[in-house]
């Protein structure tokens, strides 16, 4: 039996959650599985280190077991999706989790802004990550990413008809040949973030009211894009990279390609965001914490971190998956993953007035 100790969250506690302001981005996960809440216990010293996650479980189940099986060290993880950065924020005051494992950057450093992410000395291991995907204080860092792409079905399209910009979502040329997500999709945040830094926010929210208009369908996540797009109810699709990666692994419905999109001269190049782990201030278990980022920073795990998800490791020294591009292997949009985070929320409200909202209704 696992030596993780999962419980389920209850219906009444899930609805509070969920009811309450959320700041986070949602998971890219096709449904975020919710457990918890984490026994008293294992908010006292001496207990086990205790993980909120926001990433998928399929993805982080394993890699602590793993962490367990190599260390010793018991785990205790809440899965919650949506909820973790405004679960964080209510418990600021009575600190219950050591390490938060997020979908997002852009949510990491809003959490390290706010005061709840504790900086750290030397961590053996940080310096493999580049300075610009871990926070200035080393409180956080991002261990793969993600590119956002253009999934296509070949049946439908072929690649020189698809836009070769992501500016061009708002051509009418394309009228609902498309699928994206809804706007709080922490993906979708991101990306219009770093539209934002590029275009301006005027020029951004229009061309989110025009792609809203323009979509075929607006979803709940890049899931369902691309089954959507593989069993050719779309041309093609806004998702990140990975997912290209899951749908070609499908028995069926898995004659898609990819385009990187605004690789040309004078492009933007692709957006990219990351996931990653963070040392929550104030902690029970410093110690543990620490030395789970240091066990998560080793090469064998900061691949099994990656490879899960069918990510790209960030660390360049660590093997990409197979059939997927490097990030170096292409023109990359030169926002800083760590400046998500001080305009996360504010993209969130610019993002809902430009007419997407948040979360379907």
């Amino acid at each position: 039996m696992s030596r993780i100790r999962t419980r389920l969250l209850t219906a009444a506690v899930l609805a509070g959650l969920l009811a309450a302001s959320m700041i986070a981005g949602c998971s890219d996960a096709d449904t975020a599985s919710t457990t918890g809440p984490v026994p008293s216990e294992a908010g006292e010293p001496g207990g086990p280190l205790v993980i909120y996650s926001s990433r998928n479980e399929n993805f982080v189940e394993p890699l602590l077991e793993k962490f367990t099986a190599d260390t010793g060290i018991e785990v205790s993880v809440l899965h919650a999706g949506d909820a973790v950065v405004n679960k964080l924020k209510e418990e600021a005051g009575n600190v219950q989790a050591d390490i938060i494992i997020a979908n997002d950057v852009g949510a990491l450093e809003y959490l390290r802004l706010e005061g709840l992410l504790a900086g750290l000395g030397a961590v053996e291991g940080i310096d493999s990550i580049d300075a610009d995907y871990r926070a200035a204080d080393d409180s956080w860092v991002a261990l793969s990413a993600r590119t956002r792409v253009l999934m296509y079905n070949k049946d439908l399209i072929t690649e020189a008809e698809l836009p070769s910009r992501i500016e061009d979502l708002a051509d009418p040329a394309y009228e609902g040949m498309f699928a994206i997500t809804r706007g709080g999709n922490s993906s979708m945040i991101g990306h219009v973030s770093a539209l934002r830094n590029e275009w301006g926010d005027e020029g951004t929210e229009k061309w989110i009211a025009a792609v809203k208009d323009n979509a075929g369908a607006i979803m709940e996540g890049h899931g369902d894009i691309r089954r959507a797009v593989g069993a050719g109810e779309f041309a093609f699709g806004l998702v990140n990279n990975y997912y290209y990666h899951q749908q070609l692994a499908e028995p069926t419905d898995n004659n898609v390609g990819v385009i990187y999109p605004d690789q040309g001269p004078g492009d933007m190049g692709a957006v990219i965001n990351g996931a990653g782990v963070g040392v929550i201030a104030g902690g029970p278990n410093p110690e543990a914490a620490v030395a789970f980022l240091e066990w998560v920073l080793l090469p064998e795990n900061q691949r099994e971190f990656s490879w899960a998800s069918l990510e790209v490791p960030i660390n360049p020294d660590i093997e990409v998956i197979p059939d997927a591009r490097p990030i170096g292997d292409y023109t990359v949009h030169d926002m800083p993953l760590r400046e998500l985070g001080t305009v996360w929320e504010d993209t969130r409200t610019l993002i809902e007035r430009a007419g997407l909202d948040l979360e379907l209704k």
